[in-house]
């Protein structure tokens, strides 16, 4: 096997570059170990094993980087396989969206795009072998009785009447599966195991189902479909995988993919468990993440607020900071829960880095500066990202009538409120010292509807000649040059740390925060962002950062997401932590 290509070399994308963090955990420590053993003839063969029934999301991201990171590590290669075993929930929607957010966090499996259905031919061959050695049978029992005749977690379960059929009866039946002669559900293949073992998943577990339902890519062409814990560790086998890295989950099915392997006498993959993680205020279940856009909680699998890749990459989130959190987290062999501020850490760490500042103005309050030419436009030089001296400077136009935030003016300022406020005098960021002279208010509500101000024309590029220094800063857009924006601010989607959290009688949905997204359509930016382009992201000055949407944003008609706050509470509570170190 030859070394995979380091993903720099393919990506120069900064977003797509990897991380280099020195890291250390027990599954690497196994694989180091095996190496050095030279197990497997000193190779190392990953893979990612996803069912193509849903989006990926981030609890995915962690298998996904571990089983790459691994394979590169120790000059190993990565798979990746869909076990596509139930084509009633599969489509190549999710085949072919999985594979665009495994390229997007910036992994690749080269030539090595496999399919569990490749293998359905090979599966069916080794049930075959099963029943010929006696450790397979056709069962007739119902759904329903074959899980009352398992019995309980307490109370071990019991023979189904058919286990005793004899070798050549199972064949003739499960031929006649193959054929298509029965219905669905009349019969199902069970390996012979244990009724009584405390492990269910040794309790005769089904291995083939009669199952008529057009497949993604084999068609018609089955009518009987082997059950994922029957194609997982085979699959495994065939394709020479030496480290099968799963989350706990599949802790309890290890017995039963070495049971079959055993029995087949085919290549035993190691199958090591890691934890998996849940992230506050966020689900990470397929199955009720799939309800929320079925049901219509969301607009879909790519709306900002789904913690799946899609979404993330749709709200701007990018892979690198994806990357930085799962290796953060970190390996380990119990279920934790990460708080959501950790992950919105490490977005802002790398957003900080890369993305332009620019001035917009979300909730506009006009301002005329009654002693600045009426006519006169000046272009002032705006730094494009303190961080990063190469990204240089820009133009933005100043003029007479101006637009400011609302909430960086109050007509009667608390103590520690250093913006703007009648008679008061702050700077415009990159442009003049400005003060309040007159507050206009619409006379009906008396709303403040305009501020007239008056500016200092020594004090270009936000400094005074004479030394006099303000306490205030605000951001701004010309009035004239600004362009119109729709701008929406996503928040949790669920209102409890744990959304699983609910009354008796209520589900998860009961926790749904009816406050998780805001359009705000009146805002308004600077005309640099005129054609910004899908997906482009930005630091909006003092607000947060943003990404242009990659759906509706449209030319003529540009649409914001938030992608996270400016507020960095993780940041504080880390410091806090090395302090008290």
């Amino acid at each position: 096997m030859t070394k995979k290509k380091n993903i720099d070399s393919k990506n120069q994308d900064p977003e797509n570059k990897k991380n280099s963090f020195p890291t250390t955990d027990f599954i690497r420590t196994i694989v180091a170990a095996d190496v050095e053993a030279h197990k497997n003839d000193g190779r190392v063969v990953t893979r990612f094993p996803p069912e193509p029934n849903g989006y990926l999301h981030i609890g995915h991201a962690k298998a996904i980087c571990l089983n790459y990171d691994i394979a590169e590590e120790f000059g190993g290669v990565y798979n990746l396989r869909f076990d596509d075993t139930n084509p009633s929930k599969e489509n190549v929607e999710y085949v072919e969206s999985m594979q665009a957010d495994i390229r997007w966090l910036g992994y690749d499996w080269e030539d090595r795009l496999y399919y569990a259905s490749d293998y359905f031919e090979q599966l069916y061959q080794w049930a075959e072998q099963l029943i010929t050695a006696g450790k397979a049978y056709v069962c007739s029992l119902s759904a329903a009785e074959i899980k009352e005749y398992r019995g309980t977690l307490t109370a071990p379960g019991k023979d189904s009447p058919y286990r005793e059929r004899s070798i050549e009866e199972n064949l003739e039946l499960f031929r006649r599966m193959r054929a298509g002669e029965f219905e669905d559900g009349a019969h199902v293949l069970r390996a012979r195991i244990d009724m009584a073992s405390p492990n269910m998943n040794l309790r005769d577990p089904v291995m083939y189902r009669i199952l008529r339902a057009h497949h993604h890519r084999t068609g018609n062409k089955w009518c009987i479909y082997p059950t994922y814990d029957y194609t997982h560790g085979q699959s495994d086998s065939i394709e020479g995988v030496t480290h099968s890295l799963c989350d706990l989950s599949f802790e309890d099915h290890r017995p039963l993919y070495d049971w079959f392997l055993d029995q087949l006498n085919i290549h035993h993959p190691q199958q090591i468990e890691f934890a998996r993680f849940n992230l506050s205020h966020t689900l990470l279940s397929k199955r009720k993440l799939i309800q929320l856009v079925e049901k219509g909680y969301v607009s879909g699998w790519n709306d900002p607020r789904m913690p799946s890749l899609s979404g993330l990459r749709r709200r701007g989130v990018t892979p690198a900071a994806i990357r930085q959190f799962i290796n953060r987290i970190g390996v380990a062999k119990r279920d934790s829960l990460v708080d959501k501020a950790l992950l919105d850490h490490y977005i802002r760490e790398d957003l900080n880095k890369n993305s332009p500042r620019v001035m917009a103005v979300l909730h506009p309050l006009k301002v005329i500066i009654d002693n600045y030419p009426a006519e006169q436009v000046e272009e002032l030089d705006a730094v494009n990202n303190p961080e990063d001296p190469a990204m240089g400077s820009r133009k933005v136009p100043f003029s007479r009538i101006l637009y400011i935030e609302q909430n960086d003016f109050r007509e009667e300022a608390p103590k520690k409120f250093f913006r703007l406020a009648p008679g008061r005098e702050v700077r415009l960021r990159y442009a003049y010292y400005i003060t309040c002279v007159e507050v206009v208010k619409e006379k009906d509500t008396g709303q403040i509807v305009e501020l007239h101000c008056t500016y200092d024309p020594q004090t270009r590029g936000g400094s005074s000649p004479d030394g006099r220094k303000v306490k205030g800063t605000i951001h701004w857009v010309s009035a004239v040059h600004s362009v119109p924006a729709e701008v929406r601010l996503f928040n949790d989607l669920f209102t409890k740390q744990d959304p699983e959290d609910v009354e008796a009688g209520l589900d998860f949905t009961a926790n749904i925060n009816p406050d998780s997204r805001e359009v705000l359509s009146a805002c308004q930016v600077e005309p640099s962002l005129a054609d910004a382009a899908p997906g482009s992201r930005f630091q909006f000055e003092r607000l947060g950062y943003f990404c242009v949407d990659t759906v509706d944003s449209q030319p003529g008609n540009i649409v914001f997401n938030r992608t996270v706050t400016l507020r960095d509470s993780w940041a504080k509570i880390e410091q806090g932590m090395k302090r008290k170190g």
